[in-house]
């Protein structure tokens, strides 16, 4: 369910209301009675409501005291989960439409409910039938001197953008091969207004992009290569940014293949990077940034075929470099290696990549945080972090030290694909650096981009982890803070 968020300068008696204070006075304005108004006051001097609700059967009105506090990440993503809360209770009376009315004098706050709402709004009914359970919620106003038609339109663009790729982790392998995932992205560029270059597995073998056709060997469709890219007349950088998303549309293991229960099952979301990528560009578009960006998404699934490759198979990269393949389910990093390896060609100003990359990472922080490394210098990845607090989509840094790139030793080819039993997050990040030769940032999203269980307004299935950091993180370079 898609979420209209649009700027409005007055409400009806009639409108639902979400109310942001710093104190109670005032509260008759809306339209509450004077036993609606003490009820409030005497609910929220218990600390632990966070709001009070009011039915008042033809309306629903929400009262959240914020205080003076001062805007922190913390504040923000609280209020998203009030946020979450609501658009619940909204969904349960069947209000098709909420006014959020900001009296407050801290940034960031009606945005911050409204994403928490549009966010928890999502529903993935692609492939239900008959009578379909559609939420009711399908508008928010936002009544704030905060918020400016442009902020509200960029909000618009990253929330829609961020459902684009929780839709496209959710679609299964049978309809998101990796012919169909590129034909989707092209069909969204020229919606959106981004170029789409498709490079199918023909042109793949004349780029010698062994790492993609290697993986591909056990599959009975074929692997694609799409190259995004949006570029205005004016940009603020000289030279691209350039984003790589890991997309293994499926994730048998190969011949090395992983158990069901726990794993395989879930392995749909193994193109997660490829939508974050996918989203965050869309977003750049509709909002029509001044920068300069790069999409390549290196597209496959990863299959026991009848030709698959075999652990201790020797395979030449894209760079020319040679890699013994130990293991079959370490296949990320192959298609990514060869995307990383292409981008050369654009001198880029700084590459990021995103992958569903390795459980080590998962089993290190959890799905609180994604694990970031690379040689990009200490401010983008301050930058990058601090963007990562204010979207509550937080970046863990590892230590990315020569000496892990030790493991990865081969006594027949230049490289292995496995590290050593430790470290593997680590390990798999300096597999990539030997693919490089620019300032670039490893973002392994494996305990993010998929959950099992809701967690507020991220859903269970695909929770677009990434599109809203990364969106941010341009902006601010767009707007050259």
């Amino acid at each position: 369910m898609r979420t209209s968020i649009n700027l409005t300068s007055s409400f009806s008696a009639s409108d639902s209301l979400i109310l942001l204070q710093s104190d109670l006075l005032g509260l008759d304005k809306f339209g509450l009675s004077k036993a609606e108004v003490d009820h409030v006051k005497k609910q929220l001097k218990d600390k632990a409501n966070p709001f009070v609700t009011l039915n008042q059967y033809n309306r629903m009105v929400f009262v959240i005291q914020i205080g003076d506090k001062a805007s922190s990440p913390k504040l923000l993503e609280d209020t998203r989960k009030n946020g979450n809360i609501i658009v619940a209770q909204l969904n349960t009376q069947k209000i098709k439409s909420a006014v959020v009315v900001d009296n407050l004098k801290i940034q960031g706050i009606s945005t911050a409910i409204a994403e928490g709402i549009a966010l928890g709004n999502y529903q993935f009914l692609n492939h239900k039938t008959g009578k379909q359970k559609d939420n009711s919620l399908s508008q928010i106003k936002i009544k704030s001197d905060n918020l400016t038609k442009a902020e509200a339109g960029q909000l618009q663009n990253q929330l829609d953008s961020v459902l684009i790729a929780r839709d496209l982790v959710n679609e299964p392998l049978s309809y998101l091969t990796a012919d169909q995932m590129a034909k989707d992205v092209a069909k969204l560029g020229k919606k959106s207004g981004f170029k789409v270059h498709i490079l199918g597995k023909k042109q793949i073998s004349t780029l010698k992009m062994g790492g993609i056709l290697a993986v591909n060997k056990g599959s009975v469709d074929p692997p694609a290569f799409c190259i995004l890219e949006w570029k205005p007349k004016k940009v603020v950088n000289k030279k691209p940014y350039v984003l790589v998303g890991k997309g293994v549309v499926f994730d048998t293991g190969g011949l090395s293949l992983k158990p069901t229960p726990n794993s395989m099952d879930m392995m749909k979301c193994d193109m997660g990077g490829a939508a974050t990528v996918t989203g965050v560009i869309n977003a750049i578009a509709l909002s029509k940034l001044p920068i300069h960006i790069i999409g390549l998404l290196p597209l496959t699934d990863n299959r026991p075929g009848g030709n698959a490759i075999v652990p201790s198979d020797v395979i030449t990269m894209h760079n020319k470099m040679t890699v013994e393949v130990m293991n079959t389910d370490a296949e990320g990093r192959l298609i990514l290696a060869d995307a990383l390896s292409y981008a050369k060609k654009y001198k880029p100003e700084l590459v990021i990549d995103l992958a569903t990359l390795t459980g080590s990472a998962h089993a290190a922080i959890g799905a609180q945080a994604s694990v970031l490394m690379g040689t990009a210098d200490e401010e983008i990845k301050f930058r990058l972090k601090n963007c990562g607090l204010k979207t509550h989509e937080r970046l863990a840094e590892f230590p990315f030290w020569d000496e892990y790139g030790e493991q990865l030793k081969s006594d027949v080819a230049d490289l292995s694909n496995m590290g050593g039993p430790t470290a593997g997050a680590i390990t798999a990040g300096k597999f990539l650096e030997n693919f490089i030769d620019y300032p670039w940032l490893h973002i392994d999203i494996a305990g993010t981009a998929f959950l099992t269980a809701p967690d507020s307004y991220r859903p269970k299935g695909g929770t677009g982890y990434g599109v809203r950091l990364l969106y941010n993180f341009f902006l601010d370079i767009a707007n050259k803070k």
